[in-house]
C-alpha cells in the first residue's frame, strides 16, 4: 500500500491482528500452500514488523484469489525471500502479496530466519550471471568427450592394434628415464597398461570405453559435473593423442583438449543446491570466483575464430581474396555431405557474398564477445551458431562444429536462457534518469556499431546491388600490404582488449568477495578466489603465444616470462593455435587417391571406402559426429606425393596380408569388402580428379577423370615395398610381446569388442545420442511427478509437524497444505513476534 494512502493507526493495529490469526492458521499448516493452479509449494516468509513476503516456484503464484497477472507486475515480481536462501531477482521493497508493509516481493524479506529446500532453491531460475550458461558448457563439454571417445574406440585395432597400421605399442618405449620424469615427458597414463596386463592398443581401448562412460554419466548426471571428472577425461585424452600419432594431428584434438581442461576449471566443487549462503547483494549461491575460468572460454573462442578468420587472408590464397573460396569448397571438403551438393549449384554472386559474411563473423564480430553491452554479445553468439550450424548441414566436420558451439555458450547469461513464464511481459517500471540516460547511451553505441559494421563491410568488399538482375556484386577493395599493416596494427590492442576485460571480471570477483559475510566464509573465498585468478591469469598468458601466431610482429613483443611459461607447458596442450580452413585446395578438381587390387597383375578390382568418395553412384554420407579418421588421412594423402604420408606403405603392407582390424576401417561389414575371401596379390593406388555431377545427371553424384599412377604396384617381398618400409621405420623388428589373454580385464575387452564390432561408428554414436534423448524426455516426463508427489525435505535438525485437522483463516480455507515445514528456527522467530 503506497505510504500516502496507508490507514489511520487504529485500523493498521486491527490488520495486524487480522495478519496474526492468519500467521497462525498458516503455522499450524506448516508453513507453506500448495498453489491452486499448479500445485506446485508457495512459500511464505516474514519482513520488517508487520507483514508476510509471499513467493513461491510456480509461475501462477495465485494467493487469495489473484494470480500474478490478476495482481500486477509487483506482485508478479516476487519469487521468495532472501530469508528463505532464494534469488532475489527484483521487485520492490516492502511491499507484497501479503497485505501489509513487509511484503515478499522477489527476496526482498529481511527478517524470515527460514531456510528453503536447495532443490526447490535449484529450480528458481537465477535472472544473473553465468550459472546455466556455465552448466550448459558442462554439459555440452561432457558430450563432445563422449562422441570423441566412442568415435576413437570404434577404431583402434584397426589403426594401433598389433596388426593395425601404426601399432602404438612402437610409440612407448622405455628411454630408461625415472618414472615420473618419463610420465611428465610423455604425459600418458598408457605408460601404466603393462601392470594390468594389457598392451598399449588394449589399454587405450580401456581408456576410451571409460572416458565414455564418464562422460555420458556427467552429461546425465549433475554431482558427476565435478572438476575430478573433467580432469580425468582430460588425462585420458591427452593419454591418447600421445599415442596417436599423425591419426590425432587434428586441430579440434587440441581443441577439445584445451577446452576439456578449462572445464576442470569451470566446474563447481559443490553443487549450487549445496551453498548456504550467496554474497550479500549477489546472487544466490554465487562464489565470488565462479565467472573468472568462464571468462577464459570466451577468451579460447575469441581466438579461434578471429585466428581462422585472418589466416585466410595471409595465406594469400587466391580463392579467399577473390571471394571465390565458396565454389570449391562444398566440392573439395574433405567428406561432404548430400546438401553440399546442392549448396555448390547455388549463383556465384551469393557464393561470393557468404564469403564476405564468413568474414564478417570471423574477424570483425568476435571484438563484440567482450562488449559491454549485453545485446552486442547476443547478437555475436546467434552469427557464430548460424556459422557453425550451416557448416554442421553442409559437412562431416565430426564433433568440431559442436565443440565450437559449445564454446559460445560462454557468450550467453542466465537472463536470457531462464525462459520464465511471463517473463518480460509485464509493463516497466518508472526509472530514475540516469539510468534512462544510460539504457538511452547504450541503445545509440549498439547502433552505432550495427552501423560501423554496415559500413566497413559495403566500404572493404565494395557491395553493389544490382537491381536488374536481383544480385548482390562483390569485391575486395584491399591490398595485401594494407591488410598486413592493419593487423600489425590490430593485434597487439586485441590482446589488450582481452587484458582489459579480464581486469574488469577480477575487479567484479574481487567485489563479490567483499560481500561475503562471516569472517571464516570469508576467508575460505579468499583463498578460492586466490588460486582461481593465479591459474585463470597464468592460463591467459599462456595462450597469448599461440595467438601471436597470426602476426609475427606481436609474438616477438609479447612479455618473455609468457614465452618461457607456454615452453614448460606446451606437452601439456593447455594452449594451442588456430587457423582453419587456410588455403582452398582442389581448385581444378578434387584430388582423390583410389586403392585397386589384383589377384593377377592385370584385372583391377577397386576397394571402395565407406565414407570418401569413390563410387559415383553413391550419395555423400552423414557421418556427424563420427570421425573416421583413415578416410581424413586419405584426403590430405591426395594433395602429395605418397612419400608425404608414410602411413599409406604401412596401410597397402596390411591389405597384402589380409589383416582384419584393418579391413573394418574400410568396410565394417566385411563380406562387402571385395578381397575379403583371400587377400589381393597386388595393390596399387590411382589419383583421380573428382567433381560435382551436375544437375540434369541422373543417379550420378559425381564426376571422375584420372590424373596419375599414386602408388606403384606392390606385393608382398616387394622390393620397393620393402625399401619403402625400412625407410620409414615401419618394419615389424621386435613383434609384439605375448600377454596374457586369460585376465579378466583382457576377457571383457574382447567381449566388449565383440558385441560392438558389427555396428558401423555413425550407428554407435547416433544411438548413444537417442539413448540420451529418451533419458532426457523421461526425466521431464517425471519431473512433474515428482514436484508434486516428493515431499520437500526438512532442513537438518527439523521435526516435522502433523497439520491439524481444523482450519482457522482464510488462506488455509483457499489453499491445500503443502507437506514441507519450515525451519523451526523460523517458527520461533513468528512465535516472538
Amino acid at each position: 500500500m503506497p505510504r500516502a494512502a496507508r490507514p489511520e493507526r487504529t485500523g493498521r493495529v486491527a490488520g495486524q491482528g487480522r495478519r496474526r490469526r492468519r500467521r497462525r492458521s498458516l503455522r499450524a499448516v506448516g508453513g507453506a500452500l500448495g498453489c491452486r493452479r499448479c500445485g506446485r509449494a508457495v512459500f511464505w516468509a516474514r519482513r520488517g514488523w508487520g507483514g508476510t513476503g509471499w513467493g513461491g516456484a510456480c509461475g501462477c503464484r495465485v494467493l487469495g484469489g489473484r494470480s500474478s497477472e490478476e495482481a500486477g507486475p509487483r506482485a508478479a515480481a516476487g519469487k521468495v525471500g532472501r530469508g528463505l536462501g532464494l534469488p532475489r531477482a527484483g521487485g520492490p521493497r516492502g511491499r507484497g502479496w501479503g497485505g501489509g508493509r513487509g511484503g515478499g516481493g522477489a527476496g526482498s524479506c529481511r527478517g524470515g530466519a527460514g531456510r528453503a529446500d536447495p532443490a526447490l532453491a535449484g529450480r528458481v531460475a537465477d535472472m544473473a550471471g553465468s550459472r546455466l550458461p556455465r552448466r550448459l558448457f558442462l554439459q555440452g563439454v561432457a558430450a563432445v568427450f563422449m562422441f570423441a571417445f566412442a568415435s576413437l574406440y570404434t577404431q583402434i585395432p584397426g589403426l594401433y592394434g598389433p596388426e593395425g597400421i601404426l601399432p602404438a605399442r612402437k610409440t612407448l618405449r622405455p628411454q630408461g628415464k625415472g618414472r615420473w620424469q618419463q610420465l611428465w615427458e610423455t604425459p600418458t597414463l598408457l605408460w601404466e597398461a603393462p601392470r594390468l596386463g594389457l598392451d598399449t592398443a588394449q589399454g587405450l581401448e580401456l581408456l576410451s570405453l571409460l572416458g565414455t562412460l564418464l562422460a555420458l554419466g556427467a552429461l546425465l548426471l549433475s554431482p558427476l559435473r565435478h572438476p575430478v571428472v573433467y580432469l580425468l577425461l582430460w588425462a585420458a585424452y591427452l593419454s591418447a593423442c600421445q599415442v596417436g600419432q599423425v591419426f590425432l594431428y587434428f586441430q579440434w584434438d587440441s581443441l577439445l583438449l584445451e577446452t576439456g581442461f578449462l572445464a576442470v576449471l569451470v566446474a563447481p566443487l559443490r553443487p549450487a543446491s549445496h551453498r548456504k549462503q550467496a554474497p550479500q547483494g549477489g546472487r544466490a549461491g554465487a562464489l565470488p570466483h565462479e565467472d573468472l575460468p568462464f571468462w577464459l572460454v570466451r577468451w579460447l573462442l575469441f581466438r579461434l575464430m578471429f585466428a581462422s578468420g585472418v589466416v585466410k587472408l595471409t595465406s594469400r590464397c587466391p580463392a579467399w581474396w577473390g571471394l571465390t573460396a565458396l565454389t570449391y569448397h562444398y566440392e573439395t571438403q574433405c567428406l561432404p555431405t548430400p546438401a553440399a551438393w546442392f549448396a555448390h549449384h547455388l549463383p556465384v554472386w551469393l557464393h561470393k557474398l557468404s564469403v564476405v559474411a564468413t568474414f564478417l563473423i570471423e574477424i570483425a564480430v568476435p571484438p563484440l564477445f567482450f562488449a559491454p553491452i549485453r545485446r552486442l554479445r547476443l547478437a555475436a553468439f546467434y552469427s557464430q551458431v548460424l556459422l557453425q550450424v550451416l557448416i554442421i548441414i553442409t559437412g562431416n566436420y565430426n564433433f568440431f562444429n559442436l565443440m565450437t558451439l559449445v564454446l559460445t555458450t560462454a557468450l550467453l547469461d542466465d537472463q536470457h536462457l531462464a525462459a520464465e513464464p511471463g517473463h518480460g511481459s509485464h509493463k516497466k517500471m518508472a526509472t530514475s534518469w540516469p539510468k534512462a540516460l544510460l539504457a538511452t547511451l547504450s541503445l545509440l553505441l549498439e547502433l552505432a556499431v550495427y552501423g560501423l559494421l554496415a559500413y566497413g563491410t559495403v566500404h572493404y568488399f565494395g557491395l553493389e546491388v544490382d537491381w536488374q538482375q536481383c544480385t548482390i556484386h562483390s569485391r575486395t577493395t584491399f591490398t595485401f600490404h594494407q591488410f598486413s599493416q592493419w593487423l600489425k596494427t590490430l593485434t597487439l590492442p586485441t590482446v589488450w582488449l582481452g587484458v582489459a576485460s579480464l581486469a574488469w571480471e577480477l575487479l567484479s570477483a574481487l567485489w563479490r568477495w567483499t560481500q561475503v559475510r562471516g569472517w571464516l566464509r570469508k576467508f575460505s573465498a579468499a583463498v578460492k578466489l586466490s588460486l582461481v585468478s593465479t591459474a585463470t591469469v597464468a592460463l591467459f598468458l599462456i595462450s597469448l603465444v599461440p595467438y601471436s601466431y597470426v602476426e609475427p610482429g606481436t609474438h616477438g613483443r609479447l612479455w618473455t616470462g609468457a614465452h618461457r611459461l607456454f615452453g614448460a607447458v606446451e606437452h601439456l596442450q593447455l594452449a594451442n593455435s588456430y587457423g582453419l580452413f587456410r588455403r582452398m585446395t582442389g581448385l581444378g578438381g578434387r584430388p582423390e587417391v583410389v586403392l585397386e587390387g589384383s589377384y593377377d597383375g592385370h584385372h583391377w578390382t577397386e576397394i571402395e571406402f565407406m565414407y570418401k568418395p569413390g563410387n559415383l553412384s553413391r550419395p555423400p554420407p552423414v557421418v556427424v559426429p563420427h570421425q573416421p579418421r583413415l578416410d581424413w588421412q586419405m584426403w590430405f594423402a591426395a594433395l602429395g606425393p605418397h612419400t608425404h604420408s608414410p602411413w599409406f606403405t604401412s596401410l597397402v603392407l596390411r591389405l597384402l596380408q589380409g589383416k582384419e582390424p584393418v579391413i573394418r576401417l574400410i568396410q565394417s561389414q566385411v563380406a562387402r569388402y571385395p578381397f575379403h575371401k583371400q587377400p589381393p596379390t597386388y595393390v596399387r593406388a590411382q589419383r583421380y580428379k573428382y567433381w560435382f555431377s551436375q544437375p540434369g545427371e541422373q543417379g550420378q553424384w559425381w564426376r571422375r577423370q584420372w590424373v596419375e599412377e599414386f602408388f606403384p604396384p606392390v606385393s608382398l617381398g616387394d622390393p620397393t615395398l620393402e625399401t619403402l618400409l625400412r625407410q620409414f621405420g615401419l618394419q615389424d623388428k621386435s613383434p609384439a610381446r605375448a600377454r596374457s589373454a586369460n585376465s579378466t580385464l583382457t576377457q571383457a575387452l574382447h567381449w566388449t569388442r565383440t558385441q560392438l564390432s558389427p555396428l558401423e561408428a555413425p550407428a554407435l554414436l547416433w544411438g548413444l545420442l537417442l539413448a540420451i534423448g529418451a533419458v532426457r524426455v523421461v526425466q521431464a516426463l517425471l519431473a512433474p511427478w515428482s514436484l508434486r508427489s516428493s515431499p520437500v525435505a526438512p532442513a537438518s535438525g527439523e521435526k516435522r509437524r502433523p497439520a491439524p485437522h481444523k482450519d482457522s483463516g482464510a488462506a488455509s480455507e483457499q489453499a491445500t497444505p503443502a507437506p514441507n515445514p519450515c525451519t523451526s528456527s523460523s517458527r520461533t522467530a513468528r512465535r516472538k513476534k
